[in-house]
């Protein structure tokens, strides 16, 4: 379970973050939705520690992930937009790598380099060199990073960005399967992500939370697009939605990814 309480992140006299609160619950995958530039990655590198908050509180699986940062972040794994993946090292070698440095112990580290190659597909390319491997297939590497320590909190940032189609629906299936015993905040942008892979949402806009909904709470009868522009058009100075923020929706309506 993650909790996060009046998060604020200051840059000067610049808010990134303002007064940010919400809850994910185990087995649940929470979709953390906003424009570019909303506050979204910012948000998530202080949940997982790689950042210092302003003030608020982070609770990962109850514990203060300020104050008890090396215990909260055991607790935690965390594919970035970007996976840290050493393109010169071969699968298996860098699960073994990023197992040992998560602290698996030396009787379950086969074990677990066999669940996550496993749990993300990837018994094909195990022993293949990452560099060699497509985009989705790295992001599948990242993954499996991420779960190698079999964590309870799982973090996933853009996931499923520059993948093609048929990619990002095999990411989607997998983040599905990876979520059953797991509590999983996906950060993204396009719309489509979140109401086909999640079962609640929180929307930021220009650092703050503006709406914090399950989506089976929220009316058939109305679009997440509909809902994702009214949300964010609380936050603009003039009441509309700024073009970009607008091309992003689009984009995320046809299952694409923004220009």
């Amino acid at each position: 379970m993650i909790e996060v309480k009046g998060l604020t992140k200051a840059y000067g006299n610049f808010l990134a973050v303002k007064d940010v609160s919400f809850t994910a619950e185990k087995g649940q995958i929470l979709g953390f939705l906003g424009p570019n530039g909303a506050g979204k990655t910012t948000t998530m590198r202080i949940i997982t520690g790689f950042m210092p908050a302003t003030s608020g509180q982070v609770l990962v699986e109850g514990l203060d992930i300020f104050t008890q940062s090396l215990e909260a972040r055991r607790q935690i794994g965390y594919l970035p937009e970007n996976p840290p993946v050493y393109p010169d090292m071969r699968v298996d070698n860098y699960l073994r790598f990023v197992a040992k440095l998560k602290g698996v112990s030396r009787n379950r580290l086969e074990e677990a380099i066999a669940n996550a190659v496993s749990a993300c597909g990837l018994e094909d390319v195990r022993y293949r060199i990452s560099g060699q491997l497509s985009k989705g297939y790295r992001q599948r590497v990242g993954l499996a990073a991420a779960i190698v320590h079999d964590p309870p909190v799982l973090i996933l940032d853009e996931p499923t960005i520059g993948l093609d189609p048929r990619q990002i629906i095999e990411i989607r299936k997998l983040i599905r399967g990876l979520a059953k015993q797991r509590t999983v905040v996906l950060s993204t942008h396009i719309l489509p992500e979140v109401s086909q892979v999640c079962d609640k949402v929180v929307i930021i806009s220009d650092g703050r939370v503006v709406l914090e909904e399950r989506l089976d709470e929220i009316s058939p009868e109305v679009s997440l697009e509909d809902v994702f522009l009214k949300a964010i058009a609380k936050e603009q100075p003039s009441g509309l939605v700024a073009e970009a923020e607008l091309e992003e929706v689009e984009a995320g309506r046809s299952g694409g990814q923004p220009g």
